[in-house]
């Protein structure tokens, strides 16, 4: 089971060192207990709990820097508001003096090209987006 969460993080571009660690932690802490019962269960269990741990707010939050390109990707689960919040996001931080502009890569969604650039436009962002390309790796990269 430990396996296959790390498989699918991999595939999801997590950084190979997150997942090792994540891995390894849990691994210790299974092996130092004893585990009763669904050994799935204890492996999801601590899964959670690790992410939690890895994610908690003891990490400082990401600051962007002055004169370097900074860039934010949004991720998640559909209909869970991306496309709004990454207006919203480019809205605060246009009105604190950075310079900003959004990049849809979201090749799946049949409206999101069309939000996005609505977005944009309602901001006075600039916007990049193509919808002929079916690769976002090739839009992100154009758009940055």
């Amino acid at each position: 089971v430990l396996q296959e969460i790390c498989v699918a993080l991999l595939q999801a571009d997590v950084k190979v060192h997150y997942v090792a660690q994540m891995r390894d932690s849990i691994t210790q802490r299974l092996l130092a207990t004893e585990t009763v019962g669904n050994v799935k269960r204890a492996v999801q269990t601590e899964v959670v709990n690790e992410l939690v741990r890895m994610l908690s707010v003891d990490k400082k939050p990401f600051q962007p820097q002055k004169g370097k390109t900074n860039v934010v990707m949004f991720v998640g689960l559909q209909g869970s508001g991306k496309t709004t919040t990454c207006g919203k996001y480019a809205n605060y931080y246009m009105k604190k003096g950075w310079r900003v502009a959004l990049v849809c890569a979201d090749t799946f969604r049949a409206g999101a090209f069309e939000q996005l650039k609505q977005n944009a436009t309602r901001i006075r962002v600039p916007f990049y987006g193509n919808e002929m390309e079916t690769d976002p790796v090739q839009i992100a990269a154009k758009g940055v």
